[in-house]
């Protein structure tokens, strides 16, 4: 089973960073990286940047209509109106079997702001110790996942533990 996280970094370029050692684990089989895409909110814009990755695993990934009601759903609702605000209200519901609740979208939107980046991946197979090795250098805050309580707390302890030393 793929899994949908969403990992904050305190900079606009944070991301890009991450996902090329990403797509290097993908290489070396460490990880399976079946779709991701990058917000960037670089400092002085009123709105962040958009872009989904294609063709990272073929079947497994998300369509760009998925990724396009997210996006929309997280940062742009309050720029149309009530109208559409109730309209997206209604897709919502719809993201939740994906993990994707109020809280998740609540989340989102507080952490990432101007000046920060966030990678939404889906993954799956990931041997764990090896990823963490390779990210241990890089700064980032998983902010949610369509894991169980127990597995995303086991997740958050694990690369918490790393900042800490």
């Amino acid at each position: 089973m793929a899994t949908l996280t969403v990992l904050k970094f305190e900079s606009a370029g944070g991301a890009e960073t991450m996902l090329e050692t990403l797509k290097g684990l993908t290489k070396q089989e460490l990880i399976k990286l079946h779709d991701a895409a990058i917000v960037t909110w670089p400092e002085g814009k009123k709105k962040p940047k958009t872009r989904q990755l294609v063709n990272l695993a073929g079947a497994g990934a998300l369509s760009g209509a998925f990724w396009g009601m997210l996006f929309g759903l997280l940062f742009f609702v309050p720029l149309f109106g009530m109208a559409v605000g109730a309209a997206m209200g209604a897709l919502s519901g719809s993201f939740a079997d994906f993990g994707i609740d109020d809280d998740f979208i609540k989340s989102v939107r507080e952490k990432v702001t101007e000046g920060t980046s966030a990678l939404f991946l889906l993954t799956s197979d990931a041997v764990l110790d090896r990823v963490k090795e390779a990210v241990k250098d890089q700064k980032f805050e998983i902010i949610g996942s369509n894991l169980s309580l127990e597995e995303e707390s086991k997740l958050r302890e694990m690369f918490a533990d790393e900042e800490e030393a």
